[in-house]
């Protein structure tokens, strides 16, 4: 189990996986900006990196895992005013709201979910630290930026080089800026922006800059240097390069050992987002499909690699899922302590252990799946929920799943209603009245309701 190889974008290859503390994984994750509820791009994001958190502690490891909340910013400031309330009460709201996405989709709590409003200290000392370094200046427009030219490692991390990159392309271009590759640190305050927008500093009031807030946030909580960085591959640059720039301009060592970036959700092999419009909120997905579907279908592609989303790929996500609660049905597994060396758990450890190759994982379930159709073995049955509870599925009873609603609420009205039908058709075939009996359960299969017809004259069912 220690064999772990992971893609790390700064060495642009696998590597074996060696943390700096031996036992113990130190890991930060880019989270939210929070003015709005989070869209299924948010979801795969946060999801690539529950399966990373959850399979190195399958693997032994203590995780310290921080996902940070973004919560001031431009577009945080710009809700605010247009709502007419404070910035603290936008963001206190849809932090309550992403927390009830991220449970209902079975992503497991970080060890610290830092808000970047509660570490503006730590990052006013980082700018100065800059400043001292000869890598931070305060512009004639009261901006304090990081002077890109005089890091001389700008550039690592994404492989752009300074020559290639163009200004005004990703930087946005500022008369106070010496160069208009430099990045903003602390913004200077403006009279139209609300008072809790603004904080003092030896540079005047103002607020921190994006990439600033991260560095000072992981830096505090993970220290110097740390073993993981993640997020999504569109923050690979500018963000995550800036932060590299920052923290290894103030500290002078290694900021991140191994960078991990997931791919995007598109929507018609376009990237999924918010300035497009073809975005999908979790909330109202989940309104439509079980949660649980949701988290199935996100793992059946790499963490790495783009995932189109549709309703037919989750429709045939939840027929998949349907297969594994099944092969359960009729199997009451035991009591077991999973062994690594046994053929399926060392084949789902291997593909885990190749940067976290859930599909290739997943094909080993839904082998064990079949074998459990053929041989009814409660020990694969355990090993099968086991394996899968590491990704965080199959944690629910075979039944609950197999007759839940679509949507993962629950419909007592409704189940009453199956079970009355079932008993009619039940007494037609006990009176030879198949024609009855047939017309029932047309009508229940048209309703989505599938009967199997087990020995003893038992009737069980399940959703389509």
């Amino acid at each position: 189990m220690n064999s772990l190889k992971i893609y790390n974008t700064l060495a642009r290859e696998k590597q074996l996986f060696s943390p700096i503390e031996p036992g113990h994984v130190r890991m930060y994750v880019c989270g939210m900006t929070i003015y709005d509820y989070c869209h299924i791009g948010h979801g795969r994001m946060m999801m690539a990196f529950d399966v990373v958190h959850r399979w190195l502690q399958a693997s032994g490891y203590r995780v310290t895992y921080v996902l940070n909340i973004t919560d001031i910013d431009d577009k945080i400031i710009r809700r605010a005013v247009e709502n007419g309330e404070s910035i603290s009460a936008l963001t206190t709201r849809f932090i309550a709201f992403m927390a009830e996405d991220t449970a209902a989709l079975g992503i497991l709590p970080p060890t610290f979910a830092p808000r970047a409003t509660e570490y503006v200290p730590q990052m006013l000392n980082m700018i100065g630290r800059l400043e001292s370094n000869g890598l931070a200046y305060q512009g004639s427009d009261g901006d304090v930026n990081f002077s890109v030219r005089d890091f001389p490692g700008y550039g690592k991390l994404s492989g752009k080089s300074l020559d290639d990159l163009r200004a005004g392309e990703r930087v946005d271009i500022n008369t106070g800026k010496r160069d208009p590759l430099d990045f903003v640190l602390w913004k200077s305050a403006k009279e139209t922006e609300p008072e809790d927008a603004k904080w003092p500093s030896q540079w005047g009031r103002g607020r921190p800059g994006w990439h600033i807030e991260c560095s000072a946030m992981a830096c505090a909580l993970l220290g110097e240097q740390f073993d993981l960085h993640g997020g999504g591959v569109d923050l690979q640059f500018p963000h995550h390069e800036n932060e590299i720039a920052q923290s290894e301009g103030a500290t002078g060592k290694q900021f991140v050992n191994y960078w991990m970036h997931n791919g995007h959700i598109r929507i018609d092999n376009e990237k999924m987002s918010k300035s497009l419009g073809n975005f999908f909120l979790i909330r109202d997905v989940l309104a439509k499909y079980d949660a649980e579907v949701l988290r199935f279908f996100m793992l059946r592609a790499h963490y790495r690699s783009p995932l189109n989303y549709s309703d037919v790929h989750l429709d045939d996500a939840r027929q998949a899922l349907t297969r594994l609660y099944t092969a359960l049905k009729e199997v009451t597994p035991i009591a077991i302590e999973l062994d690594w060396d046994a053929p399926y758990p060392r084949r789902f450890a291997d593909a885990m252990n190749d940067d976290f190759n859930t599909p290739l994982a997943m094909a080993v379930l839904f082998d064990m799946a079949t074998d459990i159709n053929r041989t009814r073995a409660p020990e694969l049955a355990a090993q099968l929920l086991a394996l899968a509870g590491t990704l965080g599925l199959l944690e629910r009873s075979p039944q609950e799943f197999l007759q839940g609603a679509h949507g993962g609420a629950t419909d007592d009205q409704g189940d009453t209603l199956i079970a009355e039908k079932i008993a009619a058709r039940i007494a037609a075939k006990q009176s030879r009245d198949f024609v009855s009996a047939d017309r029932i359960r047309d009508e229940l299969l048209a309703a989505g309701i599938v009967l199997e017809d087990k020995p003893g004259n038992i009737t069980e069912w399940r959703r389509a």
